[in-house]
């Protein structure tokens, strides 16, 4: 038996990269799919596709994951389509990066609203379902950046940070009703994002990494994909680095 057969998991921002990578992982694993972006675009539609080729229910659903509203009207839509949500994984992220001097106050408040409080709405829309059926999985995508700080990074790292004390709180006020919640830490991983940066650039970060080399997005997702089953049963309140040894 597949590893999240018939459950039902709502990731955010999963048109692409690190997100379309876990909702792709967890289809393999039998896993149904409702995922949110800002528009559903073409690139959206071409994730439904590859998604429904693996032979899972799949649907993509346009929505501000930092909008209280939205989150909570689009949760009341996927529960109407799918019947339940056993996983949550808040996935949605930006950046905007800028030594603290320089910063405005759009670049922080647009960062913390798309990576923390979009977890904060999500979470806040999915508890009553979840305390419902007595079981859940609520990840929080964090990065290694939220664990140790980045110059240049006061925004996102706060944010990221801010993901992994959510998780840990949560854990505790609701692992009495059956529901996890941890968080991920990636560290370099090569994404269209990363792949902008310097062929030099991405060496020197390679030096730094005890495996010397880039994360893949699949590492990310396979790490989730852990922490979604039954295999981690036990594990909540936790942090997981997904980062080659790059910040042990």
């Amino acid at each position: 038996m597949k590893l999240l057969e018939g459950k039902t998991a709502l990731i955010t921002g999963a048109a692409r990269g690190i997100g379309k990578s876990i909702a792709i992982r967890f289809a393999q694993e039998g896993c149904n799919i409702a995922f949110t972006d800002l528009v559903i675009d073409e690139n959206a539609q071409a994730t439904v596709k590859e998604i429904e080729a693996l032979g899972v229910k799949v649907k993509g659903y346009a929505s501000n994951a930092a909008n209280f509203e939205d989150a909570h009207q689009v949760t009341n839509e996927i529960v109407k389509d799918f019947g339940r949500i056993d996983i949550l994984v808040n996935n949605a992220g930006i950046t905007r990066d800028g030594l603290m001097l320089r910063m405005d106050e759009k670049q922080w408040d647009m960062v913390i609203n798309v990576n923390l409080k979009s977890a904060f709405n999500f979470i806040h829309a999915l508890t009553p379902v979840m305390m419902k059926q007595k079981a859940g999985s609520i990840i929080n995508m964090s990065s290694v950046v939220g664990v140790h700080g980045n110059a240049g990074q006061a925004n996102y790292s706060a944010s990221k940070a801010g993901m992994i004390g959510l998780a840990k709180s949560i854990s505790k006020e609701l692992g009495s009703r059956g529901i996890r919640a941890n968080a991920i830490a990636p560290g370099f991983i090569a994404t269209e994002m990363t792949h902008q940066l310097s062929e030099e650039v991405r060496a020197e970060w390679a030096k730094q990494i005890p495996l010397r080399r880039a994360g893949t997005p699949e590492d990310v997702a396979n790490a989730a994909l852990f922490l979604a089953s039954d295999l981690s049963s036990y594990v909540t309140g936790q942090v997981i680095q997904v980062d080659g040894g790059m910040n042990t």
